[in-house]
Parts: C-alpha cells; structure tokens; sequence
C-alpha cells in the first residue's frame, strides 16, 4: 500500500492500481524509443503486472503500532512480503516467463546492497537462478542489452508512478519525496541524464527530457480512510467501507 498522511487521515493507493498506471505509461513509451515487438508486448505487461503481488496483502491492510500509520510497501514485515514476491513472480511468469524474469530483476534489485538480513540474501541468490530457469524455458532467447532497456524501462515507469502517488499533487521540489528529487536514475538513448520531473500545477507534471509518444492524462485511484473510523471500526473494515475516489494526472 501507498500511503500520505494528513491530520484527518491516510490517502490509501492499492500497489497492483499504481502498477498498471505504470503499465500505461510503458504503453504510451514513444516507439521511436523501443520497437513494437512481441517480446515488447510482453515487456510492456511485466510493467502493468508487476506489484500483482501486493493484490492479497492490501485487501487486508495492516496497522503499525509503532508508527501509528498503517504499513506501507517500505516497512512491510519482511518475510510475509518475500513470500508475496514469490508467488507474485510465479503467477507472472505462468503467462510470460519473460514477464516472470523482468519481475523477478525488479524485486531482487532491492536487496542488491543488503546483505545482513539472511532472508533478502537468500531471496537476492534465489531470484538470479529463477531468472536463468525462466530464460532456458524461453523460445525466443532476448539479448542481455535489450532485457536491460526493457528493466530499466520498468524501474522508470514505476518510479515514475510512484513519484505521482507517494507526493502531494503540485508538491513543490522541497516538499517532493526525496527519492526522486533530483530526478530518476534510469539512462535511456534520449536521456543520458536521467529524467526529471516536476509538479507544474496540482494537476500536470512536467518531464525533462519527454519519454511519451505525447501528452496525455492518467487517472490514480486512491481511498482517504480517516483516523476517526479507523479507530472506530480498525484499518481494513476502514478501508473498505472508504469511498474510491480518482485524481487525474496529464504529462507534458
């Protein structure tokens, strides 16, 4: 779960609906960029799917006592979120081994630096044998440039989703998240820099340099749950008695 806080209580956003805003974006990728292809289709579904994982664990959201907030995609007890990763991936690549190993790089990549916890470190060495298990089962054989676009593309994408989720529409730079203050890591042809983002309004962002074919609008799904029912009825019959509602997002 995505979650801002306010005085009165939590915007809520679903993992799997900030995921497929991130597979919107892959598909609104400029194709002058990357070439329509099957194995292209099959990377722009990896995008759209890959926090399916988190589909079980936010319809039962969990409170933190600690933080007094409800636990987010960051702080999520370790072990229960390995094995959503797990069977995550192994549905993902039962329709796309291809798909199956991009997710299965994007979770590993979390844990690239740990290796004090002996769950991320056996997680990290499992994930590069799935990737290679994926690929042997694999008719058409991806060359290691092509399946590192196709990942950084996805980190970007989700980055990107994440950047219009977890920030207060029209944040200014100081107030942004500081993940993505100074831009996104991820090189492409057209921008060997990196892009950067920025709020132009509470309603547009702007991106520089432009990866998208042109501008367009997205849609963020997102519940408020306030504190008040939720210590009235507890978090998860909180959130599901809230309201969906949708603020919209246009990139230029």
């Amino acid at each position: 779960m995505i979650v801002r806080e306010y005085k009165e209580g939590f915007v809520m956003i679903r993992q799997h609906d900030h995921a497929l805003i991130s597979g919107e974006m892959a598909r609104q990728w400029k194709n002058d960029f990357l070439l329509t292809s099957r194995i292209r289709s099959e990377a722009d579904w990896a995008v759209e799917v890959h926090d399916r994982a988190w589909i079980p664990l936010d319809e039962k959201p969990l409170w933190n006592k600690e933080k007094g907030r409800p636990f987010t995609f960051v702080d999520y007890p370790l072990e229960e979120k390995l094995a959503a990763y797990r069977s995550g991936i192994e549905k993902t690549a039962e329709q796309s081994p291809y798909a199956g190993v991009l997710t299965s790089m994007h979770y590993q990549s979390f844990f690239e630096n740990d290796r004090d916890d002996p769950h991320t470190v056996e997680f990290y060495k499992e994930q590069k044998e799935v990737q290679e298990k994926l690929l042997n089962e694999m008719k058409v054989e991806v060359p290691a440039e092509l399946r590192h676009l196709h990942f950084e593309r996805l980190q970007f994408c989700d980055n990107l989703s994440l950047y219009i989720c977890m920030n207060e529409p029209g944040a200014s730079k100081e107030n942004e998240v500081p993940w993505f203050r100074d831009g996104f890591p991820q090189k492409f042809d057209i921008a060997p820099g990196g892009i950067y983002p920025e709020w132009k309004n509470e309603a547009a962002v702007l991106l520089t340099p432009f990866p998208f074919a042109e501008e367009w609008t997205v849609s963020v799904p997102y519940r408020f749950v306030t504190k008040e029912k939720i210590d009235e009825a507890g978090l998860e019959k909180a959130y599901h008695e809230a309201e969906e509602k949708n603020y919209f997002v246009t990139f230029d």
